[in-house]
């Protein structure tokens, strides 16, 4: 269940059994399903994230959340919301028509896919925004801000915790809105996050992010 490559970091020990217990006395569902929870960490050990997308918490209907920030099951038959924004995106940016909802390629490149919280229970987004999720992601933060890494940054509880949590000046920040519906349109669209990402890996001598 704990991420063998992140399991060093303290909060496994200190907080995780008080988080498992919160979620197992939920009276309803909780999402992602719990062998999907650190989905995100067992795909990126630290020495294998180039780019971080941080988002704010899981999907919150059913089916729809996997454990990967953003990404959808290929089974899924409901609306994409986010997803079909950053699909719309991506493909005015570097012209890439991705049908694909599963982002797993993406985490297998290096891409870690995180929320600021990593679990909701059902219809009740950002209920788990302060059950100690934040402590968490402050220790994969601070595990990242040792070498230099690409961070999309989508939304007000993202870019505040990387404002507290980054510190190298070598980074690239990549600050917009949140892709949801609701907020794409202020600032999200025409931010041309994919290509300036691959950009910057290029200019550092890497391999770029296959998108597609």
């Amino acid at each position: 269940m704990i991420p063998p490559d992140w399991a060093h970091l303290p909060f496994f020990a200190r907080d995780w059994p008080g988080i498992d217990a919160r979620l197992a006395a939920e009276a309803g569902p909780v999402y992602p399903p719990r062998r999907r929870l650190f989905a995100a960490l067992d795909a990126c050990p630290p020495t294998a994230v180039r780019v971080v997308i941080l988002g704010q918490d899981p999907y919150h209907t059913p089916g729809k959340a996997d454990g990967l920030a953003f990404s959808i099951p290929r089974r899924f038959g409901g609306r994409l919301g986010s997803l079909d924004n950053i699909f719309k995106e991506l493909s005015d940016d570097l012209g890439v028509r991705r049908r694909d909802t599963d982002l797993g390629d993406w985490a297998r490149q290096g891409v870690l896919l995180l929320n600021t919280a990593l679990s909701v229970p059902d219809g009740r987004p950002g209920a788990h925004a302060r059950i100690g999720w934040d402590r968490l992601v402050a220790e994969v933060l601070a595990e990242l801000d040792r070498a230099p890494r690409a961070f999309l940054l989508w939304g007000g509880p993202a870019r505040q915790v990387a404002a507290r949590h980054l510190h190298n000046a070598d980074h690239l920040r990549i600050e917009t809105a949140h892709p949801s519906p609701l907020s794409a349109r202020r600032g999200f669209f025409g931010s041309r996050p994919f290509s300036r990402v691959n950009a910057w890996l290029a200019a550092r001598g890497g391999p770029p992010i296959v998108w597609g």
